[in-house]
């Protein structure tokens, strides 16, 4: 059959699906299993005969939305915060995984940029980071302690206005991609410079391996969430950008929608790590090497696993 034949015979029955996840046509479990079923077969069809046609692209988008209606009627019994995280987010995840590329390859190229500027621009790391903030940091290294400004405040007011910041730049990070993307852009590009340049700087100095053993404490989780964040606002950027098959206005709520609870999974970690940056980043002078090394290694394993590894093992668990 011709895929113009195909599109023409099923169309009808794809836009009845649409009505379902829009929540415009109300359905009972049984029958929603029952068009995911349908769906299912239309998509292996298209996959044989029409591999690299837009429609594979969006049957596959229908059976994940439907998908993710039929496990949402199951968990009446569940924990609805433990399913968003141990399920939903995961999920989501894995269907724009994507994103998460374009993320960490814009943010580590910029990152290198900033390394990049520090290193043939003496006077760039004042410009980023202000010359109150390179001349004290400047002062801790000549006595010893190259992340002593880690130590200035009470634990509890560090973590506390530390987690509050990172949580107002992640929303930037994320809300601004409204603008198409290109606020999300510059947000991430700010942070990644920034970045750059700041270890650069330590670098520059000889105590560049004393501010990793300090920074990265909770500088694992609060930059890896500060990616995610942005793959969340190229999420909703995109969605208004390129709609598919869907009007703009429905692509854009799916998007936020998706986007929105990606950005909602960050907020633990971010909180994880204004809790470290406030009570153990100042102490990491001090602790032993091994001590911060595990911190360090660990935190930047368990979020690693849960946005790179886990969403492939949810998917592939729910396929079976």
């Amino acid at each position: 059959m011709r895929e113009i034949a195909f599109i023409k015979q099923n169309k009808q029955k794809w836009l009845d699906f649409e009505q379902v996840i829009f929540g415009k046509t109300k359905k009972n479990p049984d029958e929603i299993a029952n068009l995911y079923v349908q769906l299912v077969n239309d998509l292996s069809y298209a996959q044989t005969y029409y591999p690299k046609s837009k429609t594979v692209v969006y049957l596959n988008y229908l059976a994940s939305q439907i998908y993710q209606k039929i496990y949402k009627t199951k968990r009446t019994q569940t924990n609805q915060l433990v399913y968003f995280f141990k399920t939903e987010v995961p999920l989501i995840l894995y269907e724009y995984k994507r994103y998460l590329i374009y993320a960490f390859v814009l943010f580590f190229a910029m990152v290198t940029l900033g390394v990049i500027s520090a290193k043939y621009d003496e006077n760039f790391v004042r410009l980023i980071l202000g010359d109150g903030y390179v001349n004290e940091t400047l002062e801790n290294i000549k006595n010893g302690n190259p992340v002593a400004i880690y130590k200035s405040g009470s634990d509890w007011g560090s973590f506390i206005g530390i987690t509050v910041n990172n949580l107002k730049v992640g929303a930037y990070c994320y809300m601004f991609g409204i603008f198409i993307g290109l606020g999300t852009f510059y947000i991430s590009l700010q942070n990644a410079i920034m970045l750059g340049s700041f270890q650069y700087f330590f670098y520059q100095q000889g105590v560049f391996w004393e501010s990793v053993r300090g920074i990265w404490i909770h500088g694992s989780m609060e930059i890896f969430a500060i990616v995610i964040e942005t793959a969340a606002g190229f999420i909703l950027g995109a969605s208004i950008l390129f709609p598919r098959t869907f009007s703009r206005m429905n692509s854009f709520k799916i998007g936020f929608k998706n986007s929105f609870k990606i950005f909602l999974s960050t907020i633990p970690f971010t909180i994880a790590a204004g809790f470290l940056e406030g009570f153990i980043t100042r102490y990491s002078i001090d602790m032993p090497i091994w001590l911060s090394c595990f911190i360090i290694l660990f935190t930047l394993a368990v979020i690693s696993f849960y946005y790179l590894v886990y969403p492939f093992i949810i998917h592939k668990k729910q396929k079976a």
